[in-house]
């Protein structure tokens, strides 16, 4: 593992060739790309990734569209505190996004591209401001507690629950290298493993993937369950919201039954399954996705 190697954008600036940009708010900076003109697309990475999951999409859309792309405090090159600075709740990060976005003075219709923890933080951010948001595209997401059929995964439990997983994470960057080692149907390039897991390359900066993982909510009186909660009750309002939802089918944590619960929840959304494709779906199957999206955006003009 390359868990304390220092991380240097400039090594995989020819990856990732976008303008940075900060918003500092509450003394913290947060990292965030801002590329083109016209109706935003605001895209949210989830744990343990960060911006740089949707490099393809940015090139993609911004000559028609404005494309925001945040990285999470804690995330990607964002400020990444302690816990005694930082609260690493779910309502923390739903707060820092309708800030970006309060601070951008976005006025025009978004369209919200979800990924992992990005489904939840983006649909309690589309809850609070249902009136904002006409289009959705989900990627192997949630925004709902899991699905009763489902036991909770192990190795997530290891690193909730354990010393021991809360120790392999810090030290060894084990979460971060691990999803890029596992998320993927054809196997990322050690270069393309070392840009997704490189900004988490100290015990410092492995904070908010740790407590990402710790903040999961299970069962009443978890953190962030009555915001889980909140924020499932919040999604039948969309149901007449025009929504794309592409899945990788060889996710081991974001299995069928979290889909089917979308199906549930949004049942207008357009559904595409990839049998080839893992969680990190843009990696196995960018291409099919940017086409399905055009279409999906042709389709459902703002």
């Amino acid at each position: 593992m390359s868990n304390n190697i220092p991380f240097n954008i400039e090594d995989i600036r020819h990856l990732y060739p976008f303008g940075s940009h900060w918003f500092e708010h509450d003394g913290l900076r947060q990292h965030y790309l801002d590329e083109g003109e016209g109706d935003p697309i605001v895209m949210v990475h989830g744990n343990p990734s960060w911006s740089f999951l949707f490099r393809a999409l940015i090139p993609a859309f911004r000559h028609e569209n404005r494309v925001i792309v945040p990285d999470h405090i804690g995330c990607g090159l964002s400020d990444k505190p302690d816990a005694k600075r930082y609260s690493y709740t779910l309502e923390q990060r739903i707060r820092d996004l309708e800030a970006l976005i309060a601070r951008l003075n976005i006025t025009r219709p978004i369209t919200l591209v979800l990924h992992d923890w990005g489904g939840a933080i983006g649909m309690g951010f589309a809850n609070r401001n249902a009136l904002r948001v006409k289009r959705l595209v989900l990627m192997n997401t949630a925004a709902f507690p899991l699905p009763d059929e489902m036991e909770f995964p192990w190795p997530l439990w290891l690193f909730r629950n354990s010393r021991l997983g809360e120790w392999a994470n810090r030290g060894l960057n084990a979460f971060a290298e691990i999803a890029a080692r596992t998320s993927t149907y054809t196997p990322l390039s050690e270069e393309l493993q070392r840009a997704f897991t490189g900004p988490y390359d100290s015990w410092k900066n492995r904070v908010a993937t740790t407590h990402f993982v710790q903040d999961i909510p299970l069962r009443p009186g978890d953190p962030s369950w009555g915001t889980i909660k909140q924020i499932e009750s919040g999604l039948a309002q969309f149901r007449n919201t025009p929504t794309l939802i592409c899945w990788g089918q060889r996710d081991f944590i974001f299995k069928r039954a979290f889909l089917n619960t979308w199906r549930k929840h949004l049942p207008q959304a357009r559904v595409h399954t990839f049998p080839d494709a893992g969680h990190y779906l843009l990696e196995d199957v960018g291409e099919k996705v940017i086409g399905l999206m055009r279409e999906f955006f042709a389709r459902h003009p703002l």
